[in-house]
């Protein structure tokens, strides 16, 4: 069973304090890459939230997004009352010195003045941590059921393009035939025309044996549909992965670029193209294959 690197997991938790949403959003990259975008006070845990992503995902660029909604008013800044009263004292002076009669709007003008409002440094608790680590185990779970459903769709194309490679293979032996037919005509025509001339006959038995091994693409055919079938294998294993199946693929594709050199023959020759074509769809979906 084969896992897409692309997938969507999402968990979310509520406290009497606050709301808690995990998102965990992963696209196709050959190695694990993680952005995160988390409240500042988790920053302390972000190693661990990484190590735990990585472990979860294997492969895939992966963005992590936190949020947490307060529900009470927790994060409420508070008055800095010594603040104020330094302040009010310290203008009541001024006030005083310029005779400022009117001392209404000092209070106004203090509560814009620095250090007036305080928030108290917030830090993860246990308790919280706890519900977090859960969130991201359930977000890591949901997002690895999207990729097996979407690895599904992508087995059941790879599955259609080497059946269609099978296939292509097959009509090439009536086309095989005919070529060979063509290719002993070729021989005998030129052996006629050498009749009269004085030629080593052994040289030329060995040129002829040499010809037409060279344009036998026999052990190609059987060597290319060993590799489908190692490919059918392999994605039918619990190990199934991206790097095995793109390795296999790449196997095929050469024995498909002797086919199509070995051809000597047009509509062979288009055939081996169509194949290609095939091998060139099973490695775009592969790029997505964990």
């Amino acid at each position: 069973m084969i896992r897409s690197m692309t997938g969507y997991g999402s968990a979310c938790a509520e406290t009497p304090e606050k709301k808690i949403t995990v998102e965990l959003r992963s696209l196709n990259s050959k190695q694990i890459d993680i952005n995160t975008k988390i409240p500042w006070y988790y920053k302390e845990k972000e190693i661990e939230i990484r190590s735990k992503i990585s472990q979860g995902l294997t492969r895939g660029k992966a963005d992590l997004f936190i949020t947490v909604d307060s529900i009470d008013d927790e994060n409420i800044p508070t008055l800095n009352k010594a603040a104020i009263k330094s302040y009010y004292r310290q203008l009541i002076d001024v006030a005083g010195e310029l005779y400022i009669e009117n001392r209404k709007e000092l209070l106004s003008i203090i509560m814009r003045l620095p250090e007036t409002l305080k928030t108290e440094k917030k830090t993860i608790s246990e308790e919280e941590w706890e519900i977090l680590n859960g969130l991201l185990d359930d977000s890591i779970t949901d997002l690895d059921s999207y990729r097996l459903e979407e690895g599904k769709s992508i087995e059941t194309d790879l599955r259609e393009r080497i059946r269609n490679i099978e296939t292509l293979i097959n009509e090439i032996i009536p086309f095989e035939k005919e070529r060979i037919s063509r290719i002993k005509e070729k021989i005998s025509t030129s052996l006629k025309q050498l009749e009269n001339e004085n030629a080593d006959e052994n040289r030329l038995e060995q040129e002829i044996l040499y010809y037409i091994e060279k344009l036998d693409i026999n052990e190609e055919k059987v060597r290319l549909k060993k590799h489908c079938d190692y490919f059918i294998e392999t994605l039918e294993t619990e190990d199934a992965n991206g790097k095995k199946l793109t390795f296999i693929s790449q196997e095929m594709g050469r024995e498909i670029n002797t086919l199509g050199s070995k051809a000597n023959d047009a509509t062979i020759q288009r055939i081996v193209v169509m194949m290609k074509d095939e091998l060139e769809k099973v490695k775009e979906q592969l790029l997505n294959v964990l």
